[in-house]
């Protein structure tokens, strides 16, 4: 096989690797460790804070969900739900523009930023006190 046909193999194999980024949506359903567990208003804070943390924009609060969007390089917009309750919440995807989403899955990044906020959410959660009820 000649060099210049090996390279032009190579490189749209490269290519095709590349464009495989789309993976599942992920939906995060979390309990809250029973000893942080207290008043919905304890999950509703540690929710709006680990969003600014994270860089999420809160769009509105209610009594028993936040709904949020990130918008990152203008180019990659995501939209989510988070209800919760005292003692659970979930990260549901709501809708997007510029990360591939089709068929329920969606650019493999969204997943990552998901994740991570609930991973700052946890933290949240663990490093305030819990209300009197």
């Amino acid at each position: 096989m000649s060099l210049p046909l090996r390279t032009l193999l190579l490189t749209a194999g490269l290519t095709i690797l590349a464009g495989c980024t789309s993976k599942p949506v992920v939906t995060v359903e979390q309990n809250v460790p029973a000893i942080h567990t207290g008043a919905a208003i304890d999950t509703q804070r540690a929710i709006v804070s680990a969003l600014g943390k994270r860089g999420w924009q809160v769009q509105q609060v209610s009594s028993n969900q936040v709904l949020a969007e990130i918008t990152l390089r203008g180019r990659h917009h995501a939209e989510i739900t988070i209800p919760y309750r005292p003692d659970h919440y979930t990260i549901q995807y709501r809708s997007s523009w510029g990360l591939d989403y089709k068929n329920g899955k969606i650019h493999r990044n969204y997943n990552r930023w998901v994740n991570n906020l609930n991973s700052s959410i946890l933290r949240e959660l663990q490093s305030q006190p819990v209300s009197k009820l």
